[in-house]
């Protein structure tokens, strides 16, 4: 069995970054799979999805709008402070926002943030 590290690499390589390409619906059940895995692995007392589950919400957030939100609530409050502080909170806010810049809270564009997130990530491509 895969642990969360290599499924969340094997995303990485399987996708990559090229964001038209990508399925966003393929990608919301491949969250709702990991979610229910996550919750199995948190009744057994053991936790390794948050890493999986941070890089497919990473991947919505890229291709998603503000219909996305409660799928990415759900993941983010709905499992444990883990998964809460995995998930970036301003995700969610950029996707409220339509992904402008927000400079009074310190929120950059959706744009930037997903320039974040593909830098973080591509070590692993």
């Amino acid at each position: 069995m895969l642990t969360s590290d290599e499924r969340a690499e094997n995303f990485i390589k399987r996708f990559g970054f090229d964001f038209d390409k990508i399925d966003k619906n393929q990608i919301i059940s491949l969250i709702n799979e990991e979610f229910e895995r996550a919750v199995e692995e948190r009744k057994r007392c053991f936790y390794d999805s948050s890493e999986c589950l941070r890089v497919l919400c990473g991947y919505l957030f890229c291709l998603g709008d503000i219909s996305d939100i409660p799928l990415l609530e759900k993941v983010k409050y709905k499992i444990d402070m883990d998964m809460g502080v995995a998930i970036d909170g301003i995700w969610i806010i950029s996707l409220e926002n339509n992904g402008i810049e927000m400079k009074e809270y310190d929120i950059p564009s959706k744009k930037e943030i997903i320039k974040y997130f593909v830098d973080e990530y591509k070590v692993w491509l």
